[in-house]
């Protein structure tokens, strides 16, 4: 039976990093890919970083009984939901899948697929690093969002609280201040990366 294991973290925390390498060595592990209305960015492929859709597509999802779950959050740029979609591309039966979330969509996805079948894997690091980072990576864009990359820190502090962590039933965190390691703790939690 497959598994989604769900990679969470606060901004900047790696998590993106970690995931695109567990793709690459788990080949057989297959990528969720989620849905978003925010507007689709340069170099971005509708399907591979997401599909992205319209808010009246979510809503057809919802009605059809297929949506998972859906976070709207308020952005500079105005309001951006991202949401789980029980497509044809979840086939649990033979197959493990990787999925990047928040804790409130790992919930979600384990409370719809069941806790059996869903295996939080929570990055951390130090608020001083993931701060740096986030600006380093800001200062690298064409036109930086600094209020934006502001709000997104602040909205994690909240949205990752040891409390939520706490409620949310996660007991193992992997702390990322070496991404190798951190890596390799992953993996070795995740058993035979090569099996489907």
């Amino acid at each position: 039976m497959g598994k989604i294991y769900c990679i969470m973290g606060k901004s900047a925390s790696g998590k993106d990093t970690l995931f695109k390498k567990l793709l690459e060595e788990c080949p057989k592990m297959r990528k969720m890919v989620l849905y978003t209305t925010r507007p689709q960015r340069d170099g971005e492929t509708d399907g591979v970083e997401y599909h992205f859709v319209k808010p009246s597509d979510l809503d057809r999802f919802e009605k059809e009984g297929k949506l998972v779950e859906k976070r709207v959050y308020n952005t500079v740029h105005g309001p951006w939901a991202y949401a789980t979609v029980d497509d044809s591309q979840i086939r649990l039966t033979n197959r493990n899948y990787l999925v990047i979330g928040t804790l409130e969509s790992y919930q979600k996805i384990r409370d719809y697929f069941g806790e059996e079948k869903v295996v939080p894997i929570l990055i951390t690091l130090d608020s001083g690093i993931r701060l740096q980072r986030a600006l380093n990576r800001e200062n690298a864009q064409p036109v930086p969002q600094y209020k934006e990359m502001c709000r997104r820190f602040l909205a994690d502090e909240e949205d990752f609280s040891e409390e939520k962590i706490a409620q949310a039933g996660i007991r193992k965190l992997y702390v990322n201040e070496n991404l190798q390691e951190c890596f390799q703790r992953i993996l070795s939690d995740i058993g035979d990366p090569k099996k489907d």
